[in-house]
């Protein structure tokens, strides 16, 4: 599933290119950061959306940080000093949110990226669709929340080639209910990268997926991946464990952080991301992986290149979500795991879902539909059959019971067995 998000991406991006007048190239040896991302090329009434809100009891507040890693030269241009991330961090929120602004979903930059450079293009065209009028439901800059003990932390990584926006919905359900939740953007993998001072990192993946298909390349191509994914969440890690001044979170974070209590969720290549980071770094306590195959291949069924985390699986927690036909049993990278792991494990399958069932597609794209007038099995191709209000819901149970139980002590029993509440949600044995 990695392989097929890099393979969408890279159509999407010569579909980009026969609707609307290519960027500039980069130039030799220097980073591809194009500041004319910032202009939409929407037309004059483009689709407008929203986001379903979070269920916890607190309000959310948010902050982004720039975090600029001076250990590592960026992996994917020639001529970066250092490797430069944007994450998001929400939190628990005094009663007063209200009076901060509520965070777009993505800054001008990042709409304009993802508009030309997306999953969805076979369907919804480019321009046809503002992806930065969507507010999320974090209020900027709003107070941390009073709070005893202190907070756990959840790491969020998106799919390949998707800005670590996509994934709000349970960011911001997540933060509802307690939780410090940082959210990665891995730049130069996602469709545009906007940083404080304007900057627009664009995606290099098209280029990189041409290069390793001529050259017969893919599998190195797919760990080089994978092995910046989780450095990049490793150096996050270590940026929240700095004290004082010295630590990039808003003041009112700085000391409340439990870093004994901190997981990892992430959809298609963001769930090989928390799978693998778990496995390599013991700070992670309990992982989900949503759809995401854990092994260096094109196909869900090859079991060659495995990953380490499929010959060694882990020893914590791991939840495993998978769309309509990918389980343990079909999936070869999900079986290697699963019989390799000796941490507590499950394996859930949420009915007649696809693959981006666990992102924001999932309520986006049938307000997209209405506007557009899709047809239905455009619909389906691109979200499932499932209902999207019983989808989210599912989502937004299964996830938290899972981070409650294993970074709280927690135990709802919704992990016992099936539930009557849930009847999308099967359990694979």
């Amino acid at each position: 599933m990695v392989a097929a998000a890099l393979v969408a991406t890279a159509a999407g991006a010569q579909g980009a290119v026969r609707t609307e007048r290519p960027a500039p190239g980069p130039v030799p040896g220097h980073a591809p950061l194009d500041t004319s991302l910032r202009t939409s090329a929407a037309d004059a009434h483009p689709a407008r959306m929203t986001l379903p809100a979070p269920t916890g009891p607190h309000q959310v507040g948010t902050a982004s940080l720039h975090l600029v890693d001076h250990r590592r030269h960026d992996p994917w241009v020639t001529g970066q000093a250092h490797r430069e991330l944007m994450v998001s961090v929400r939190y628990p929120a005094q009663e007063d949110a209200g009076r901060y602004p509520l965070a777009p979903q993505m800054l001008p930059g990042e709409a304009a990226g993802f508009d030309a450079l997306n999953s969805f293009s076979k369907y919804v065209p480019q321009g046809k669709v503002d992806w930065g009028a969507t507010r999320t439901h974090a209020h900027q800059g709003a107070p941390v929340a009073r709070h005893r003990g202190r907070l756990p932390v959840v790491l969020y990584s998106p799919g390949a080639g998707d800005p670590r926006s996509l994934g709000s919905t349970l960011c911001d359900e997540l933060a509802s209910r307690g939780y410090v939740v940082v959210s990665i953007d891995h730049t130069y993998e996602a469709a545009g990268v906007e940083f404080p001072d304007g900057r627009v990192a664009r995606s290099v993946m098209p280029a990189e997926m041409e290069r390793a298909e001529k050259a017969g390349r893919m599998t190195e191509l797919l760990k080089k991946v994978s092995g910046v994914r989780v450095a990049d969440t490793r150096f996050v890690l270590d940026e929240l464990t700095k004290v004082g001044r010295s630590s990039p979170l808003p003041a009112g974070l700085r000391g409340a952080l439990d870093l004994k209590a901190i997981g990892m969720f992430g959809q298609s290549a963001g769930g090989f991301t928390a799978a693998q980071t778990m496995h390599d770094d013991r700070r992670i306590k309990a992982a989900v992986n949503m759809d995401g195959v854990m092994g260096y291949t094109q196909r869900d069924d090859d079991p060659s290149n495995p990953s380490t985390v499929g010959l060694d699986g882990v020893d914590r927690p791991l939840l495993l979500m998978g769309k309509e036909g990918d389980t343990h049993h079909t999936v070869a990278s999900w079986g290697a795991v699963w019989g390799h792991s000796s941490g507590w494990h499950r394996d859930l399958t949420l009915g007649r879902s696809t693959h981006a069932s666990y992102t924001d597609a999932e309520s986006l794209i049938p307000q997209i539909a209405r506007r557009l007038d899709l047809r239905r099995k455009e619909v389906i191709k691109m979200i499932g059959s499932i209902d999207p209000g019983r989808a989210v819901a599912a989502q937004r149970a299964y996830v938290p019971a899972f981070f409650d139980r294993w970074l709280r002590g927690r135990d709802s029993g919704l992990f016992d067995g099936p539930s009557d509440r849930y009847p999308e949600v099967r359990f694979v044995r």
